[in-house]
């Protein structure tokens, strides 16, 4: 057997950047997983836990209001930032990041090194709250 990289990412370190993507596919088993989980009917499941994706046929997770991104996965427990439906949690969840290194978490923790804060929360982006606050000169 070969042997395995060295992972350069820690998840429990992390705000849970990944479950805060706007698009979050699942696939028609990933429904039936949280339909067994939550013991309810897959269309059920379907109806509660997704919405229409970018395609007629794709299926995304919903989201639920964040303070520290703006949106996040309804099963993102927001004060844990942990993931409420782990063993159920869809596939892309299962594989994210699918390579030794996870690039938010590079930029996250080289910008607490920089900003001397080791608890930093850092945004890839602005929210329109934070644009209202900046000055202009």
């Amino acid at each position: 057997m070969g042997q395995s990289l060295p992972i350069f990412y820690d998840c429990l370190n992390c705000p849970s950047y990944c479950c805060t993507y706007p698009r979050i596919p699942v696939t028609q088993r990933d429904i039936r997983r949280l339909a067994r989980h939550f013991d309810i009917d897959e269309s059920v499941a379907e109806k509660r836990f997704t919405k229409k994706g970018w395609t007629k046929r794709e299926r995304v997770l919903r989201h639920k209001k964040d303070e520290t991104f703006g949106s996040a996965c309804r099963f993102l427990d927001l004060e844990t930032r942990l993931c409420t439906v782990h063993g159920a949690r869809p596939a892309i969840c299962r594989a994210h990041p699918d390579t030794p290194n996870c690039g938010y978490y590079t930029f996250l923790m080289s910008e607490r090194r920089y900003q001397d804060d080791p608890d930093l929360v850092a945004r890839a982006y602005n929210l329109p709250s934070d644009l209202r606050s900046v000055s202009k000169d």
